[in-house]
């Protein structure tokens, strides 16, 4: 049967052919008729058939497995297995030839070493990792990925809020991530996207047979179609695939939790979009040969050229995702030259018609989407089990596909066969090579050169007449000391011998006890003492005269010339022959790389367009891809929800494999030649690029408006909500303000009568006689516009009054209100203690000026001397942010405004109205604050870094309690505050580095506390206890699992690292016996663990912020930063 004939019947055909090809990559069976029976008995469910094989093969032994040719029916069968490869080296063991043991054993030892050489993993690390993947399913016929977090939103939607034209992600709705991976490649193809877009049911879809198919493929292109316009035009950062996912599971019938295979998927995908596309091209073009876009888009077309048990055949075949094996190959050219070769082919260029079979394959027309699996899971028949490969395997982001079409057959098979001489050559090159760099007979081989230098040496060492035991006495202890013939030692030197860690009862005294002590020992006893001491640097020592190394003991000047001058001739004859091989296999390497470099073998250029990574293991992990975008030249990271800039470094880093057990699934190229593929869409009249809605048709243009409408509702809700929670803590804020205001005058009115009684005072102390000389910064404070003003009328007449009022009480104010005195009540803030010495420095200026020009003089002074602390280096244990916002202001460059308002509102605190000096200058300031206008200070931005500062004190209040509860070993409690610190202080230094606390310090001790009760669940574990094992696995699913992708997503070395520290303790236990329920337990949480994407899941909520007065929050944090700084320096 030809290709141009019925498209629907080739497709089944192709169907079962591809289910076929499926389980034998799965099960390793190649016996066609088990594997019709299986597919006929499963009703076509591959779950089924598989289990199916596996239990088969279980009970029947094992029959002799037909060869790959037999699978292919020339008049019959239209697929061929596409990728597989017959083993040309099969030795048959069931007969008494020894030779063919002989030769089984060698063929292995090769292939154990060439493994090595290539991938750098031994036999016995294979063996052990197949070991551990087995033993994660032992209790279960298959993994269930159970997530008791399900990914849940941020309450907020702001955070939800798509930023500009950033690629929309997918939520991963449970185990999804595989669909997640799919759909982003594939919408990403601007020529599919438009395709599904612009996608219209049949219009007779009435009249057409309401079959199952037609029930599902309908329905899931709606579905499709809804998601794509969401991912072109949603205002959301994330949009959610439920509707169309959950067509899939049903199709699949598989349970929610079950974790889809890529290919599986992707193969199921583009048949249903192949039938649904068939239906609408065959009512469009009735009459004529349907042409299906799906079909032309991601199908191509191979020649089977072969031979049959002698006879030679030709099939051309169709494709869709084409199979490659990994397991023995380096790099995608050499798992596509061992997929296009199956079996012995030297007939095929022959004239003869010998007894050999095999076939090539030649791509006669390639896809525009030519997409390659990579086959990197494989049954293992004798556990039962599937298995990860890990190796790692390379691919070019320029696929040049010349060397594999039909019309370069004759040049390419040229080009083998001298590839195929050159390898020979080159083997033979490497053997030589081999012989130079590892020489000897025995089991240990060193490079010949070496060897030759070692000699030279050696003959060259200074001869000795003695032999090395000759003055060694036999008769000596095993201990290394001589008896008796050694020199008896002083007593000092007896008594330093000592242990001065054991019991003087049985050493005897120590120069500790002092010298006494030492010289009393009795004479008899000192040679019982010295036998028991063991000191190899004296006594052990060899005689000064004896050399380092082994040296000759008779040779002559002759001799030594003549052997001399030998070896020099030998070894540089050796590192000539060793530099002339390794260059003549530099030289083959490079031809080989470049024999398919000329133009001619360069027309057929593909260019990488996605890849498609798997992490974890083979029964659980997680899916994400990489995908170029060529309008802005970068690669982009689409994991789930989060769509993130990327690097060739890092999709190499975590495609190639061998790295965090991640590497590519799938890879899909597309047709350089075709930029229709990828090119935008622009409008017919206006010539402009369409963007965002206007990609749309009208339908769809209509959904996403209405989808766009409720987010904009869900926004302002939130908002309206935010508003009214601020408004509510803002009133309940100014009532305790009010009542703490009200309390504290009372206390202040209290302690300034209390001390104005007191006449026994010889002298009151005097302000500060030393002040400070503002800076050249403080010279902007000097002329603000609003403070030039004067007072207002009624304030001047009030401020005369007052003033009068204080200097009639000058004497016994100034003697009794002192600023210092008033610095020992406990009520005042560092702010207010700064301000009154500020005012008490003006006091001067008040009785000649009057309080308008004290107020002048105390503002600049309180501002030199914030200046001054904003100029002292921060200190984690004296930090002077916390006690004064204006500092925090002055070292993040507030503007001038902001700084002056903020101070103006501190000198008009009402606590100040304890006096009448300073309630003249609080007055003065209120003034001030009424004369400021709306456009001068943009209370916006003022409110703005007051918020700033409240959430750096709210930073500062979970740091210092989270260290506390760290300190104390409650990691539980301490887990969250910690957590949150971070969070909110990337929040601040992500405006500046002086808005938070060091990124490293909290990053630090949020790893440590995570790594903490890690290993405090892992001890609970281990107690085998069930509520200690309950409740370790608890702290994994509530605390610690949660918060691993905090670490994953900022991708820092130290972070990652402790994450794999943590994920190698739990997989240590894989290894070990246990109960089955705690393996049971083991493989339930395993997944959860092993999962590598970034989302949050079911996190907690952030703890209550305490609140705390200035004094004591400073207090309280000072002390906790000195004491982890003493334990950091301890443990250093």
């Amino acid at each position: 049967m030809t290709v141009e004939q019925n498209v629907l019947q080739q497709h089944s055909q192709k169907h079962q052919q591809t289910l076929i090809n499926q389980l034998k990559e799965v099960t390793g069976t190649t016996d066609i008729q088990l594997l019709q029976q299986a597919l006929q008995v499963s009703n076509g469910d591959l779950a089924e058939a598989v289990a199916f094989l596996t239990e088969k093969n279980a009970k029947v032994p094992q029959q002799d497995e037909p060869t790959y040719y037999q699978t292919s029916q020339v008049a019959n069968d239209r697929y061929i297995s596409v990728g597989s490869q017959a083993d040309t080296n099969v030795i048959d063991l069931t007969g008494d030839d020894k030779d063919d043991l002989q030769r089984a054993i060698a063929l292995s030892l090769e292939e154990s070493s060439r493994a090595f050489r290539e991938t750098g993993i031994t036999d016995e690390e294979q063996a052990i990792s197949r070991v551990l993947e087995a033993s994660i399913a032992e209790n279960k016929a298959s993994l269930k990925r159970t997530h008791t977090e399900v990914w849940s939103d941020s309450p907020d939607p702001h955070d939800r809020k798509r930023m500009d034209n950033c690629p929309v992600g997918l939520k991963n709705v449970g185990n999804t991530c595989w669909f997640s991976a799919v759909i982003q490649s594939l919408f990403n193809l601007l020529e599919f996207q438009r395709l599904v877009l612009h996608y219209s049911p049949p219009a007779r879809v009435q009249d057409l047979p309401r079959n199952q198919k037609e029930h599902r493929n309908l329905p899931f292109m709606q579905e499709l179609r809804n998601l794509f316009s969401l991912m072109v035009g949603s205002k959301r950062k994330y949009v959610d695939p439920s509707r169309a996912v959950d067509i899939l599971k049903d199709a699949f019938k598989s349970s929610e939790s079950q974790q889809q295979d890529v290919s599986e998927f992707t193969h199921k995908l583009l048949d249903w979009l192949e039938d649904a596309f068939q239906m609408k091209a065959e009512e469009d073009r009735e009459g004529e040969k349907p042409k299906n876009p799906m079909v032309e888009l991601f199908y191509g077309r191979f020649l089977a050229v072969g031979v049959l048990e002698g006879k030679k055949f030709e099939n051309t075949e169709m494709f869709g995702q084409y199979p490659l094996q990994v397991n023995g190959f380096k790099d995608l050219h050499e798992c596509l030259e061992a997929a296009m070769i199956e079996g012995e082919i030297e007939s095929l260029h022959s004239a003869d018609n010998s007894a050999r079979s095999g076939q090539e394959h030649w791509f006669t027309e390639l896809p525009p989407v030519l997409t390659f699996e990579l086959s990197r899971f494989e049954f293992n028949q004798a556990l039962g089990r599937p298995e990860k490969i890990h190796n790692k395997l390379e691919f070019p982001s320029m696929l040049y596909m010349d060397r594999y079409m039909d019309r370069n057959r004759d040049v390419t098979r040229i080009k083998r066969e001298e590839i195929r001489r050159l390898k020979e050559h080159l083997t033979l090159l490497q053997q030589r090579l081999e012989r130079y760099l590892s020489y000897g007979s025995g089991p240990k081989r060193f490079p010949l050169a070496d060897v030759l230098q070692y000699a030279m040496e050696f003959a060259s060492s200074k001869p000795v007449c003695t032999s090395p035991v000759e003055d060694i006495d036999t008769s000596a202890p095993p201990g290394g000391t001589t008896g008796q013939q050694l020199p008896q030692p002083s007593t000092v030197e007896q008594a330093a011998a000592v242990s001065p860690d054991a019991p003087s009862s049985a050493q005897g005294p120590s120069l500790a006890q002092g010298p006494a002590a030492a010289l009393s020992l009795a004479p008899g006893s000192a040679p019982q003492q010295r036998a028991q001491v063991h000191k190899p640097f004296t006594q052990s020592r060899l005689p000064p005269d004896l050399p380092m190394h082994p040296a000759p003991r008779h040779v002559t000047d002759e001799e030594l010339r003549v052997l001399e001058g030998c070896l020099h001739r030998w070894r540089s004859e050796v590192e000539n022959d060793t530099r002339d091989l390794q260059g003549s296999i530099s030289r083959i390497h490079r031809t080989i790389e470049l024999m398919y470099s000329d133009k001619s073998m360069m027309q057929v250029p593909y260019r990488l367009h996605a890849v498609l990574v798997h992490e974890g293991q083979a029964n659980a992990g997680h899916y994400w891809a990489y995908i170029y975008d060529p309008h802005q030249r970068r690669w982009m990271k689409y994991n789930d929800v989060s769509v993130t800039k990327s690097t060739w470094e890092e999709l190499v880093r975590d495609s190639f494999g061998g790295y965090r057990n991640a590497s590519a699934y799938c890879l899909m190229y597309i047709n350089d030649k075709k930029p229709f593929l990828i090119e935008e869409e622009f409008d017919k009249e206006t010539g402009q690029v369409l963007s965002g809605l206007d990609k749309l048709p009208a339908d769809l243009r209509r959904f996403v408006q209405e989808d766009n409408k409720l987010f904009d509702k869900e926004m302002e809700e939130w908002d309206a909500l935010q508003a009214r929670k601020a408004q509510q803590e803002k009133l309940a804020l100014a009532a305790a303000a009010a009542a703490a205001s009200t309390a504290a005058a009372a206390a202040a009115a209290s302690t300034a009568s209390g001390a104005s009684s007191n006449t026994t005072s010889s002298s009151s102390p005097q302000p500060m006689s030393i002040e400070y000389s503002p800076s050249d910064n403080t010279v902007a404070m000097q002329d603000p516009d609003y403070m030039e003003q004067p007072s207002p009328t009624t304030d001047s007449k009030q401020l005369q009054q007052n003033m009068e009022r204080a200097i009639s009480q000058a004497a016994a104010a100034q003697e009794d209100t002192s600023p210092e005195t008033l610095l020992n009540a406990a009520m005042l803030t560092p702010n207010m203690q700064g301000i009154i010495m500020a005012i008490g420095k003006s006091s001067n200026v008040f009785e000649k000026s009057g309080p308008e020009a004290a107020f002048f003089k105390a503002i600049k002074v309180e501002y030199g001397r914030l200046m001054h602390f904003a100029e002292e280096d921060v200190a984690s244990d004296n930090d002077y942010r916390l006690q004064h916002a204006v500092v925090y202001f002055i070292l993040n460059q507030a503007p001038k405004k902001i700084l002056e308002r903020t101070l103006l509102t501190q000198f008009a605190d009402r606590n100040l109205a304890f006096d009448e000096r300073c309630k003249s200058i609080m007055n003065v300031a209120r003034a001030k604050l009424d004369l400021i206008k709306p456009e001068e200070v943009n209370i916006e931005e003022y409110e703005m870094w007051h918020q700033d500062y409240r959430t750096f004190r709210d930073t500062t209040t979970l740091l210092m309690i989270g260290l506390e509860l760290f300190q104390k070993s409650n990691y539980v409690e301490a887990l969250m505050y910690l957590i949150y610190s971070y969070q909110y202080n990337n929040e601040l230094v992500a405006k500046g580095p002086n808005r938070g606390h060091d990124e490293a310090f909290l990053s630090h001790f949020r790893r440590e506390c995570l790594l903490k009760l890690n290993e405090q669940a892992a001890g609970m574990f281990e107690a085998g206890e069930d509520p200690e094992v309950t409740n370790g696995l608890g702290i994994m699913n509530e605390l610690v699992v949660p918060c691993l992708p905090l670490l994953l997503v900022q991708d820092a070395e130290k972070d990652l690292l402790a994450v794999e520290d943590m994920r190698n303790r739990w997989c240590s236990y894989l290894g070990q016996e246990m109960e089955p329920n705690l393996q049971e337990k083991l493989t339930d949480f395993l997944p959860k663990l092993l999962d590598c994407s970034t989302e949050i899941k079911g996190f907690h909520e952030p703890p209550k912020v305490p609140t705390y007065s200035t004094l004591e929050l400073c207090e309280r944090f000072s002390h906790i930063m000195a004491t982890v700084a003493k334990a950091l320096t301890e443990g250093r």
